[in-house]
């Protein structure tokens, strides 16, 4: 992660000064997509040291969820500079400017390289962020391919307008990548049922277990994407013995994958019981273990 931070911010100002000195409006949004690529790695990279700190006191399901924050951020600041970049390109677009195609050249090939390097360097790691890097970095690559390839065009015939095409190119790209981001840090952050996970699917797996009557409070929730959360109150018949509530908590445990499910809270109440939580004003407790047959 360090070493794909400090790649990328050092090609990150190259890429500025190269942008500005061909006068390249291309360069720059790639630029501000590298910009963007260099905050969340070092976010990433901060990050992830924090987060193997493991629970504490104060933050019981420890810092997993700090990375979501690494994502926010970098996407507001990816945001503002495509738009920033994207204002200048489609007011180029009415007047082209020229543009040191060779030049352009010369930082796509390094660009390639650079980038290349770095995503080979990446992708020996595992991790769910290293996983999304890399596919970052192969991005990067593929954006330093088209700039070379209309560079070259715009070497051998006068195309200007080639260039702040490029950028919207690029631009709109990133974009649609980073809003699709945004929303799965939305969604964790909102607590929605994690993506893979069919609540409904669970519940019906759940009451297919001998003398388990009805299921309710079901709860589920992802910390950071990865690591997920489930809570829920089984209600069992009067009869269940010792051994049969055992088995069903171990069957809920294993309906859940081992990796992704690290916390899973399994409450067992008896038929007729009251259930410990509230259910508000105006509601009858008595009838709890009744009233939520199939919540």
């Amino acid at each position: 992660m360090r070493t794909a931070f400090l790649l990328n911010f050092t090609f990150t100002i190259i890429e500025v000064i190269g942008g500005l000195y061909t006068n390249s409006i291309a360069i720059l949004s790639d630029a501000v997509h590298d910009l963007g690529d260099s905050i969340s790695l070092g976010l990433a990279w901060y990050f992830d040291r924090l987060s193997r700190r493991g629970s504490t006191a104060k933050n019981t399901y420890g810092y997993r969820r700090y990375s979501l924050l690494g994502g926010l951020i970098t996407g507001l600041v990816l945001i503002l500079g495509l738009g920033f970049v994207l204002w200048n390109a489609v007011s180029r677009l009415f007047s082209p400017e020229p543009v040191d195609a060779p030049g352009m050249m010369v930082l796509a090939i390094i660009g390639v390289i650079f980038n290349g390097a770095a995503v080979l360097r990446v992708k020996r790691g595992s991790s769910l962020t290293e996983q999304v890097v890399s596919w970052h970095l192969l991005e990067d690559t593929l954006g330093w391919v088209a700039v070379l390839i209309g560079a070259g065009v715009m070497t051998l015939w006068d195309f200007p307008i080639i260039d702040p095409l490029l950028s919207i190119g690029i631009s709109l790209f990133v974009l649609w990548n980073v809003l699709r981001n945004l929303r799965k840090v939305f969604n964790v952050f909102i607590q929605k049922v994690p993506e893979a996970f069919d609540i409904d699917k669970f519940e019906r797996a759940v009451l297919a277990y001998p003398k388990v009557l009805s299921l309710h409070h079901t709860h589920s929730w992802t910390v950071d994407g990865e690591v997920h959360v489930l809570t829920t109150h089984l209600v069992m018949a009067r009869e269940a013995s010792r051994d049969d509530m055992i088995g069903a908590k171990a069957h809920v445990r294993r309906l859940l994958d081992e990796r992704t499910f690290e916390h899973v809270t399994v409450d067992v109440e008896l038929e007729g019981e009251l259930c410990i939580i509230g259910e508000g004003p105006g509601h009858d407790n008595n009838h709890a273990g009744h009233a939520h047959h199939h919540h």
